[in-house]
Protein backbone atom coordinates (compact mmCIF):
# COMPACT_ATOMS: atom_id res chain seq x y z
CA UNK A 1 0.00 0.00 0.00
CA UNK A 2 1.36 3.79 -1.30
CA UNK A 3 1.60 5.83 1.72
CA UNK A 4 0.58 9.45 1.16
CA UNK A 5 1.37 12.66 2.54
CA UNK A 6 -0.23 16.14 1.70
CA UNK A 7 0.54 19.33 3.10
CA UNK A 8 -1.31 21.43 5.12
CA UNK A 9 -2.72 24.61 2.38
CA UNK A 10 -0.67 26.99 4.56
CA UNK A 11 2.44 27.98 5.74
CA UNK A 12 3.81 25.94 8.98
CA UNK A 13 6.57 25.86 11.13
CA UNK A 14 9.97 23.75 10.69
CA UNK A 15 7.89 22.74 7.27
CA UNK A 16 11.40 21.54 5.63
CA UNK A 17 12.52 19.67 7.97
CA UNK A 18 8.81 17.66 8.30
CA UNK A 19 8.67 16.74 4.79
CA UNK A 20 12.49 15.80 5.28
CA UNK A 21 12.07 13.39 8.12
CA UNK A 22 8.85 12.04 6.48
CA UNK A 23 10.43 10.85 2.99
CA UNK A 24 13.31 9.92 5.61
CA UNK A 25 10.82 7.40 7.49
CA UNK A 26 9.29 5.64 4.45
CA UNK A 27 6.34 8.26 3.33
CA UNK A 28 6.42 7.28 -0.77
CA UNK A 29 5.10 10.27 -1.97
CA UNK A 30 4.68 14.22 -1.35
CA UNK A 31 1.55 15.80 -2.41
CA UNK A 32 2.82 19.57 -1.76
CA UNK A 33 -0.46 21.49 -1.85
CA UNK A 34 -0.29 25.02 -0.89
CA UNK A 35 -2.80 27.12 -2.03
CA UNK A 36 -3.15 29.66 0.27
CA UNK A 37 1.37 29.93 1.45
CA UNK A 38 2.14 30.92 -2.55
CA UNK A 39 4.53 30.29 -4.99
CA UNK A 40 7.50 31.78 -3.54
CA UNK A 41 6.91 30.04 -0.38
CA UNK A 42 6.94 26.52 -2.32
CA UNK A 43 10.01 27.77 -4.21
CA UNK A 44 11.87 28.58 -1.41
CA UNK A 45 10.64 25.05 0.11
CA UNK A 46 11.56 23.03 -2.75
CA UNK A 47 15.26 24.59 -2.88
CA UNK A 48 15.93 22.99 0.12
CA UNK A 49 15.21 19.36 -0.67
CA UNK A 50 17.96 17.29 -2.62
CA UNK A 51 17.47 15.78 -5.99
CA UNK A 52 15.89 12.57 -4.69
CA UNK A 53 13.68 14.10 -2.24
CA UNK A 54 12.41 16.02 -4.98
CA UNK A 55 11.52 13.27 -7.42
CA UNK A 56 8.78 12.33 -4.69
CA UNK A 57 6.85 15.14 -4.90
CA UNK A 58 3.35 15.87 -6.56
CA UNK A 59 2.66 19.85 -6.93
CA UNK A 60 -0.67 20.81 -6.70
CA UNK A 61 -0.85 24.75 -7.68
CA UNK A 62 2.14 25.98 -9.44
CA UNK A 63 2.21 23.64 -12.49
CA UNK A 64 5.81 25.62 -13.36
CA UNK A 65 7.72 24.14 -10.43
CA UNK A 66 7.01 20.38 -11.90
CA UNK A 67 9.57 20.48 -14.73
CA UNK A 68 11.98 23.20 -12.97
CA UNK A 69 12.53 21.44 -9.79
CA UNK A 70 12.14 17.80 -11.79
CA UNK A 71 9.05 16.62 -9.50
CA UNK A 72 7.06 13.44 -9.73
CA UNK A 73 4.03 14.55 -11.38
CA UNK A 74 1.47 17.16 -11.40
CA UNK A 75 -1.91 17.07 -9.48
CA UNK A 76 -5.23 17.88 -11.28
CA UNK A 77 -7.70 20.40 -9.34
CA UNK A 78 -9.43 23.52 -10.09
CA UNK A 79 -6.13 25.67 -9.99
CA UNK A 80 -4.20 22.64 -12.73
CA UNK A 81 -7.37 22.26 -14.91
CA UNK A 82 -5.42 19.86 -17.62
CA UNK A 83 -1.73 18.72 -18.37
CA UNK A 84 -0.09 19.47 -21.90
CA UNK A 85 0.22 16.98 -24.36
CA UNK A 86 3.93 16.48 -23.79
CA UNK A 87 3.30 15.75 -20.34
CA UNK A 88 5.13 12.53 -18.69
CA UNK A 89 4.97 12.90 -15.00
CA UNK A 90 2.65 11.09 -12.82
CA UNK A 91 -0.90 12.27 -13.04
CA UNK A 92 -3.15 12.15 -9.86
CA UNK A 93 -6.56 13.80 -9.27
CA UNK A 94 -9.63 13.82 -6.50
CA UNK A 95 -12.56 11.91 -6.78
CA UNK A 96 -15.53 12.31 -4.28
CA UNK A 97 -17.52 9.94 -5.61
CA UNK A 98 -17.44 6.56 -6.97
CA UNK A 99 -18.42 7.97 -10.20
CA UNK A 100 -16.02 9.86 -10.51
CA UNK A 101 -13.53 7.04 -9.89
CA UNK A 102 -15.26 4.97 -12.54
CA UNK A 103 -14.88 8.12 -14.85
CA UNK A 104 -11.32 9.16 -14.59
CA UNK A 105 -9.27 5.61 -12.94
CA UNK A 106 -7.95 4.59 -16.93
CA UNK A 107 -6.62 8.20 -17.33
CA UNK A 108 -4.35 8.72 -14.07
CA UNK A 109 -1.77 7.09 -12.38
CA UNK A 110 -4.32 7.18 -9.04
CA UNK A 111 -6.79 8.85 -7.80
CA UNK A 112 -7.81 9.83 -4.15
CA UNK A 113 -11.36 9.33 -3.03
CA UNK A 114 -12.82 11.40 0.02
CA UNK A 115 -13.67 11.82 2.85
CA UNK A 116 -13.70 8.10 3.93
CA UNK A 117 -13.62 9.45 7.68
CA UNK A 118 -14.29 12.42 8.94
CA UNK A 119 -11.46 14.55 8.50
CA UNK A 120 -8.45 15.99 10.72
CA UNK A 121 -7.33 18.73 9.17
CA UNK A 122 -11.27 20.08 7.71
CA UNK A 123 -13.30 21.15 10.11
CA UNK A 124 -17.24 19.70 9.65
CA UNK A 125 -15.79 17.78 6.70
CA UNK A 126 -17.56 14.42 7.69
CA UNK A 127 -17.04 10.81 5.95
CA UNK A 128 -19.19 10.36 2.75
CA UNK A 129 -19.06 6.79 2.95
CA UNK A 130 -20.43 3.59 4.34
CA UNK A 131 -18.86 0.90 5.46
CA UNK A 132 -21.36 -1.30 3.49
CA UNK A 133 -20.63 1.21 0.73
CA UNK A 134 -17.06 1.17 0.40
CA UNK A 135 -17.26 -2.90 0.44
CA UNK A 136 -19.85 -3.07 -2.38
CA UNK A 137 -17.20 -1.00 -4.65
CA UNK A 138 -14.07 -2.94 -3.15
CA UNK A 139 -16.38 -6.05 -4.27
CA UNK A 140 -17.15 -4.65 -7.87
CA UNK A 141 -13.68 -3.31 -8.27
CA UNK A 142 -14.42 0.02 -8.27
CA UNK A 143 -11.89 0.87 -5.06
CA UNK A 144 -8.49 -0.91 -6.23
CA UNK A 145 -4.83 -0.60 -6.83
CA UNK A 146 -5.42 3.11 -8.04
CA UNK A 147 -7.66 4.55 -5.28
CA UNK A 148 -6.12 6.08 -2.40
CA UNK A 149 -8.15 7.00 0.73
CA UNK A 150 -8.29 10.13 1.54
CA UNK A 151 -10.06 12.20 4.18
CA UNK A 152 -9.19 11.36 8.64
CA UNK A 153 -6.90 8.41 7.63
CA UNK A 154 -4.79 7.74 10.25
CA UNK A 155 -1.80 5.24 10.81
CA UNK A 156 -4.27 3.19 12.60
CA UNK A 157 -6.58 2.55 9.59
CA UNK A 158 -4.35 1.37 7.10
CA UNK A 159 -5.08 -1.83 7.96
CA UNK A 160 -9.07 -1.38 7.67
CA UNK A 161 -8.20 0.79 4.10
CA UNK A 162 -6.08 -2.41 2.95
CA UNK A 163 -8.77 -4.75 3.91
CA UNK A 164 -11.11 -2.74 1.28
CA UNK A 165 -8.50 -3.28 -1.47
CA UNK A 166 -7.40 0.78 -1.49
CA UNK A 167 -4.27 0.70 -2.99
CA UNK A 168 -3.23 3.35 -0.67
CA UNK A 169 -3.21 5.97 2.44
CA UNK A 170 -3.34 9.68 1.98
CA UNK A 171 -2.56 11.08 5.34
CA UNK A 172 -2.72 15.46 5.81
CA UNK A 173 -4.29 16.49 9.36
CA UNK A 174 -2.34 13.37 10.81
CA UNK A 175 1.23 13.95 10.14
CA UNK A 176 1.32 17.96 9.56
CA UNK A 177 0.34 19.97 13.12
CA UNK A 178 -0.11 23.52 13.27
Amino acid sequence: MRIIAITLPHAIDNEVATIRRLLADGIDILHLRKPEAGIEYCRHLLEQLSPTQRSKIVIHDYYELYAYYALRGVHINRNITHLPESYHGSRTRSCHSFEEVVRYKDRYDYLFLSPIFDSISKWGYTSAFTHDELHEAACKGIIDDKVVALGGVTPDKIAYLESLHFGGAAMSGALFRD
